[in-house]
């Protein structure tokens, strides 16, 4: 199973940006999906990028003002965020579904390991 660590979370002021990081054992033949989770809300899909061919997946909420993309040769991926808003404060998590396709895991379900997340506050 790999393993996931995330980083580059942090304070930042709305209109800001980041760019986190998820750090794999390994990405070869995984999809990978960024998911945050808020005080009181259920754990939600940002983005995905899938194992072969570059396939991306955004929610409504972030597109436009995210983007995901995988360094193979580093082990990691990568989400960058711009124009952040206070309802981005959450718990990021990426994730890793086993794939040798340009497949995108579409939910929780779909995900067979987990980091420990990396914390996103957005306020002024």
């Amino acid at each position: 199973q790999v393993q996931l660590v995330e980083s580059g979370g942090g304070l930042v002021q709305p209109g800001g940006s980041l760019r986190l990081s998820c750090a794999a054992s390994t990405l070869d033949d995984y999809a990978i999906g960024w998911f945050r989770q808020a005080p009181g809300k259920e754990r939600e899909g940002v983005s995905s990028i899938s194992a072969r061919y570059g396939n991306t997946w955004y929610a409504d909420s972030v597109k436009g003002r995210f983007t995901i993309s995988r360094d193979n040769a580093k082990n990691t991926v990568y989400l960058q965020m711009n124009s952040l808003k206070a309802e981005d404060t959450a718990l990021y998590y990426c994730a890793a579904a086993w794939s040798n396709t340009g497949w995108l895991p579409y939910s929780i379900g779909d995900y067979e390991s987990w980091g420990q997340g990396t914390q996103v506050t957005v306020s002024s």
